[in-house]
């Protein structure tokens, strides 16, 4: 089964702020492909469909953004998701506004719902689809910044770039299911 980690914060206080591009993103992809996401458990909200053909769990922790790691740890366990069938959808200061980049592995570029994934998985070997909300002008400003709403001028370029990330999640399932898994010979038995 692959997997796709929405990041954010829980509660109201934070609901349409920057941080929380990732739940925002899991909230598209549900909508689009009629997934409920009316379970809980591994420490997030959560549910499963088909999307681009695969079977899919959709989550949305509800640690906060720094502890993400503790739900995908939970899922690993709980469920036998591998680490390479993960997706996670997240902020980054580091893309304008709206610009969405896909990545595998690496480092976190100080992302720290990523880094606790990375901890708490003790592998990089995961998919990103980082959603550029951009940088504020001071270094001092990113805390207040990340967690500030989108302002009104800014939520056309942002739901823009929420479509861009369900398309890039499809391709990346597409992707995946393509490879033969662990287990399986090079003609896919």
């Amino acid at each position: 089964m692959y997997w796709v980690l929405g990041l954010g914060n829980p509660g109201p206080q934070y609901l349409d702020t920057r941080h929380n591009a990732g739940f925002l993103a899991v909230d598209l992809l549900a909508e689009n492909h009629g997934i409920r996401i009316d379970h809980t458990g591994c420490h997030a909200f959560w549910g499963s469909g088909r999307i681009a053909g695969c079977d899919v769990l959709i989550a949305k922790p509800v640690t906060y953004m720094n502890e993400s790691g503790v739900s995908a740890r939970a899922f690993t366990r709980e469920h036998g998701l591998d680490p390479e069938n993960l997706i996670v959808l997240h902020d980054e200061i580091d893309l304008p506004l709206g610009k969405v980049k896909r990545k595998f592995g690496g480092g976190s570029a100080g992302q720290r719902g990523v880094s606790s994934i990375i901890h708490r998985l003790g592998t990089d070997r995961f998919h990103r689809v980082r959603i550029g909300i951009g940088r504020p002008e001071s270094r001092d400003d990113i805390v207040d910044y990340v967690l500030s709403e989108f302002t009104e001028d800014e939520r056309a370029g942002i739901n823009l770039a929420l479509d861009s990330v369900a398309g890039r999640v499809e391709e990346i399932l597409k992707e995946l299911q393509a490879k033969p898994q662990p287990g399986e010979g090079a003609d896919g038995a």
